[in-house]
């Protein structure tokens, strides 16, 4: 059984509730990434931050990213626990069409799995299937 620990990117950084959107932006250039973690003061996870997010609820309604805190994309949150096995992580993502899930492991962030480190664990009919499910809207 593979499980979540198994397929996760490990050393995820978050984004600290009360900073910036442009600090997210910044952080989320230099890291290369497309989304971070928003943690909060207790190190636990309160939110996740996509680079859409901060395009189309600050920039393209006219808001300042730097004075717009992370707390304020925090929305409903899917994660999974670390010994989850792929199955489980996979239906995750696909019942709620989100591209990536942070990995928790006692009430603490321990990694992220994205669509890139599912699709290195299946075969090219699971991954039709799989990406068919997550973008159909």
């Amino acid at each position: 059984m593979t499980t979540a620990r198994e397929i996760m990117n490990a050393g995820v950084q978050c984004i600290k509730e009360d900073q910036s959107l442009l600090d997210a932006a910044r952080m989320m250039r230099d890291l290369g990434v497309g989304s971070l973690p928003i943690c909060g003061k207790d190190d636990k996870l309160h939110g996740i931050i996509t680079d859409r997010d901060i395009v189309l609820r600050c920039v393209a309604e006219g808001r300042d990213p730097s004075s717009m805190k992370a707390r304020e994309m925090s929305g409903h949150l899917h994660w999974v626990d670390a010994q989850d096995d792929l199955q489980h992580v996979l239906r995750t993502m696909e019942d709620n069409q989100i591209r990536r899930v942070p990995v928790i492991e006692q009430h603490r962030l321990v990694g992220m799995v994205s669509e890139a480190d599912i699709a290195r664990h299946l075969d090219e009919s699971q991954i039709a299937e799989f990406v068919e499910r997550v973008y159909a809207r």
